[in-house]
């Protein structure tokens, strides 16, 4: 999940120039903004989701799909913030 925070950050850097106005700045704050909490969101909810999972798992091995399943929804959640986020850089 950082990593797409990392993709973010570089493209934004790499995108400054000596003409940068105060409204690409506040777009690209917002794409910050975006990939950053959807990626603690995504965090938090996959640390919920895996400790759930492992205790649940122990006791009824059965369960480890759906938890794989539920774990990839979770990260789905910092994927769409980086989704958010490449739609408002290219703005």
């Amino acid at each position: 999940i950082a990593i797409y925070g990392l993709v973010v950050s570089v493209l934004i850097a790499g995108s400054l120039s000596d003409t940068y106005t105060i409204g690409k700045g506040y777009i690209h704050l917002a794409a910050g903004l975006s990939v950053g909490f959807s990626g603690l969101a995504a965090g938090f909810a996959i640390g919920i989701v895996g400790d759930a999972g492992v205790r649940g798992t122990a006791q009824q091995p059965r369960l480890f799909v759906g938890m794989i399943l539920i774990l990839i929804f979770a990260e789905v959640l910092g994927l769409y913030g980086l989704i958010v986020a490449i739609y408002l850089y290219t703005k």
